[in-house]
């Protein structure tokens, strides 16, 4: 990914619970993204939110539930990120609860890579 090209952001809005084949959707579709080379992606877990059929959910540190807002920002190349939802999408429709897609353009000023680390 360079600045100054075409590049979009795909956010996925999802509940940490949400799993597909026994496997943490949000931990799915990172894993998927670094193994398609993808220029990067983060999760967010939100402390207070709701979607279009569910009721509030809250990290107040006296509530014991682990259902909480997540979001997954990943930003690339726009024809990138359009293959790449295009991989996904069959996925996130079979999920048995809701979730929110969205794609933006974004101008990325700055694109700096460190050095690469082995894990």
């Amino acid at each position: 990914m360079q600045k100054n090209q075409d590049n979009k952001l795909l956010r996925i809005f999802l509940s940490s619970t949400d799993k597909i084949s026994g496997q943490l959707v949000y931990e799915k579709i990172v894993y998927l993204a670094k193994e398609k080379n993808l220029a990067g992606a983060t999760t967010f877990r939100g402390i207070l939110g709701f979607g279009a059929s569910s009721v509030i959910h809250s990290s107040k540190f006296w509530e014991l539930t682990e259902k909480l807002p997540v979001v997954i920002e990943i930003i690339d190349q726009a024809d990138i990120i359009d293959t790449f939802y295009q991989q996904i999408e069959p996925m996130l429709k079979e999920m048995p609860k809701g979730c929110m897609v969205t794609i933006d353009p974004v101008n990325v000023k700055l694109y700096k890579p460190g050095k690469k680390q082995s894990r």
